[in-house]
């Protein structure tokens, strides 16, 4: 699943019921974050931040999803 064109320019997506934060880069390998994503969009509770970087979630109170610690850890481990 592609990023919605609306979000193409964005990274970083997040949810303000939850208060969690969703790397759309990661949409295409992750089901998870992608049907993720798709409730986001059709709830219209969204955020995306300036600058688009995850510590500017994290200071706006978001946490990660877990997919993102996945990911970090898959770098690191590389």
């Amino acid at each position: 699943m592609p990023k919605p064109t609306r979000f193409e320019h964005f990274r970083y997506l997040g949810d303000k019921r939850t208060q969690v934060v969703y790397d759309m880069d990661l949409i295409d390998t992750d089901p998870e974050v992608a049907a993720a994503v798709d409730d986001i969009l059709a709830s219209e509770q969204f955020i995306v931040f300036g600058p688009d970087t995850l510590a500017e979630a994290r200071n706006r109170g978001y946490r990660p999803h877990p997919s993102i610690l996945r990911a970090q850890e898959e770098v690191a481990a590389s």
